[in-house]
């Protein structure tokens, strides 16, 4: 099946007045018809520069952008401009008119693709009755939380029926409840229209309660590109290393001479591993965290662990976990 969005050796370099800069530097990756994908990076990653190559607000120097198997690069302006309305835009700022009320912002987007008022009228309540706000129609932008607000916005955005939706940094200014919300609410259209979401974020939790693909970005590059559950079991690269391990942020400093990384599934997570190779070895080792995390609907957990200072006492844990078939990574970055 033809991906709906296709990358294809995309650069993009802006010229400043300090020199060139490369923002993009021959990146690929395809995303699947009906897929929520993650793009994810720390700042400076290219993040924001890569969703706007994907609907041609910015033009890359390099390389192919393809929705639906045609090359936007290609299309003169009319069909670009067609194009560009089966892809839709959420913001981390909303970018609500204020001076409208709810059902108008909603209204807004068909007025201009000239459909008629009473037709519109009740195609944005249909919209903001999905979203949970038909009875926040008559108030205004300034009346609402940012969660409701945000859900404005989704209810526009749908209102040209877009196949696609970019969403950057759609949650960042939200809090945790409402995030978590928001991405029920996104996962809810994705299954019920179809939608190819694409999101864009810097944060590993976002793509984890979401997405089923990823692409993490470094400084431009492609770091790497596949499930975000092999991802979150076994990162391969420093740059997606720094995103998974960014949980436990509440230990500054890992001390220990030898710490570990264990992953499970849901299958290993009612099991007592911990107490069984305390048990098996006669020797106590230190968790410094854990947690569980539900990713493409599977329960999913990750420890970090001090081993005791024996070295073949430590090695011999990491081969019971290993024989246990738990993912199990050396954290030689985070040694103290």
């Amino acid at each position: 099946m033809e991906p709906m969005i296709r990358v294809e050796k995309v650069s993009k370099r802006f010229i400043t007045k300090a020199g060139p800069v490369d923002a993009l530097e021959n990146v690929s990756f395809e995303v699947e018809k009906g897929d929520i994908f993650g793009i994810i990076g720390l700042s400076g990653a290219g993040k924001s520069t890569m969703v706007r190559c994907l609907n041609l607000l910015e033009q890359p120097s390099e390389g192919r952008v393809l929705v639906d198997g045609k090359n936007l690069m290609e299309l003169p302006d009319r069909e670009l401009r067609k194009a560009r309305q089966n892809i839709g835009m959420i913001f981390q700022h909303f970018n609500l008119l204020m001076q409208r009320n709810v059902l108008d912002n909603v209204c807004f987007p068909m007025e201009i693709a000239g459909v008629k008022r009473k037709e519109a009228k009740a195609r944005a309540m249909e919209l903001l009755k999905t979203v949970g706000l038909e009875e926040k129609a008559k108030a205004y932008p300034s009346q609402l939380s940012g969660g409701q607000k945000q859900r404005v916005a989704i209810a526009r955005v749908l209102a040209n029926n877009p196949q696609i939706l970019l969403c950057d940094e759609a949650t960042s200014a939200l809090d945790p409840q409402t995030t978590k919300s928001i991405l029920t609410l996104l996962k809810s259209i994705n299954e019920t229209y179809g939608i190819t979401i694409v999101v864009i974020t810097h944060e590993m939790s976002v793509v984890q309660e979401i997405c089923r693909h990823v692409a993490v970005l470094d400084h431009g590059h492609l770091a790497e590109y596949g499930t975000v559950k092999d991802l979150f079991h076994s990162p391969k690269t420093e740059a997606a290393r720094k995103l998974i391990l960014s949980g436990p942020q509440q230990i500054e400093r890992m001390r220990g001479k030898r710490l570990i990384r264990v992953t499970f599934s849901n299958h290993s997570a009612f099991e007592p591993m911990i107490g069984n190779v305390i048990l098996e070895y006669k020797t106590p080792l230190n968790i410094l965290y854990a947690d569980t995390k539900t990713i493409d609907g599977n329960a999913e957990g990750e420890m970090i662990l001090q081993l005791p200072e024996s070295k073949e006492i430590a090695d011999q844990m990491i081969q019971y976990f290993i024989d246990k078939n738990l993912g199990v990574e050396e954290l030689k970055d985070y040694v103290g």
